[in-house]
């Protein structure tokens, strides 16, 4: 019953701006840490940002000072804004959110940033 639903993704010219969101429904409480992972062409998923339900937040260092991650606890969302965007983002992200019981994934959504 638990789905968790992204939107955002696509393609973007290198310098240009994304806004990923991802909204959980359905059966799932106790929603804690809430985070963004990503996988390019033969690389493994690397941690991009996570943040706790307190605010406190944690980003790669690739990413930091470019990609901001927030949440809207009352709308079961996280959201990943992506600035100055560079050709080495370019991957498939991941929305996760962690619950007291598990945690969940979401499909994957595609980010191309043209060169």
């Amino acid at each position: 019953q638990v789905q968790l639903v992204e939107s955002g993704g696509g393609l973007v010219q290198t310098g240009g701006a994304l806004r990923l969101s991802c909204a959980a429904s359905g059966s799932i409480f106790g929603i804690r840490d809430m985070g963004w992972h990503r996988q390019a062409p033969g690389k493994q998923r690397e941690l991009v940002a996570a943040i706790t339900r307190g605010g406190d937040t944690n980003y790669a260092d690739s990413v930091k000072g470019r990609f901001t991650i927030s949440r809207d606890n009352a709308k079961n969302t996280v959201y990943l804004q992506m600035n100055s965007a560079k050709p080495e983002d370019t991957a498939v992200y991941y929305c996760n959110v962690a619950t007291i019981q598990r945690a969940y994934w979401g499909q994957g959504i595609q980010v191309t940033v043209s060169s």
